[in-house]
């Protein structure tokens, strides 16, 4: 009964903000100029996608971010474990990543652009940076509160680096490693934005841009509400993930 009714509820409160939206521009509560009603912004959606325009801005910037989280997310896992695992490794590497990791990923596109150019390396190299920091501190930190009694039997049965990698490190830091790479993907969509409104003619975020530029706000709206299904979509998908491959922790 409980369960029933926390998803009627989940699927109610959307539905009534929609409708409050709707109600509000219909009686000129809202501006319909800043704030267009969601059946204007559905009609929108509807033109988009009948013009194929929406799937071609969806398919390059699904593509980007895929790449990018990918391309940061694989190494910040490598050079996570192997911190954690290594202490004078750690040692060495720590100073750079807590000097590296508070810049902002944007204020680096100008770097980012003079070094590779504007083109789709500079968009996948943006999103990389932002992923993967969050992946190797996550790493780091699930590994180094490892209980040592795991690297302990590890070592007394002759473990090889590789076992202590894939035996020991990897499915001990896992709950951890899934936080990061949770963090690594709402970063990736934070970073497609900025990084599509610069240097880019197609994508969610330069659909946004331009949309802006023209005024044109339902369809403004629109690339919005892409980019928060993205992110529902991306998020239920690695929770799916997290449940197959580390079941005892839930």
């Amino acid at each position: 009964m409980e369960d029933s009714r926390r998803r009627w509820l989940s699927v109610a409160s959307p539905v009534g903000l929609l409708v409050i939206w709707e109600i509000l521009v219909r009686t000129q509560m809202l501006d319909s100029r800043f704030f267009p009603a969601p059946t204007r912004v559905m009609i929108s959606f509807w033109e988009m996608a009948v013009s194929g325009q929406l799937f071609t801005d969806l398919g390059i910037s699904l593509l980007r971010i895929i790449g990018g989280f990918l391309l940061g997310a694989i190494p910040g896992l490598v050079i996570g474990l192997t911190m954690g695992l290594f202490p004078l490794v750690r040692a060495a590497l720590e100073p750079v990543v807590a000097a590296t990791y508070p810049i902002p990923k944007l204020a680096l596109m100008p770097l980012i652009m003079l070094i590779l150019g504007l083109g789709e390396l500079e968009k996948v190299v943006v999103i990389a940076l932002g992923t993967f920091f969050l992946v190797l501190i996550n790493t780091v930190a699930g590994v180094v509160n490892l209980d040592k009694i795991y690297l302990e039997v590890a070592k007394n049965f002759g473990a090889s680096k590789r076992d202590y990698y894939l035996t020991v490190a990897l499915p001990g830091a896992m709950p951890l490693i899934f936080t990061g790479l949770k963090l690594g993907m709402g970063m990736a969509l934070l970073l497609i934005v900025a990084a599509e409104m610069m240097g880019a003619s197609a994508g969610i975020g330069y659909r946004i841009w331009e949309s802006y530029s023209i005024f044109n706000i339902p369809e403004m709206f629109v690339s919005f509400v892409i980019m928060s299904v993205l992110g529902f979509l991306f998020t239920v998908g690695l929770d799916e993930l997290e449940r197959l491959v580390i079941p005892w922790k839930h």
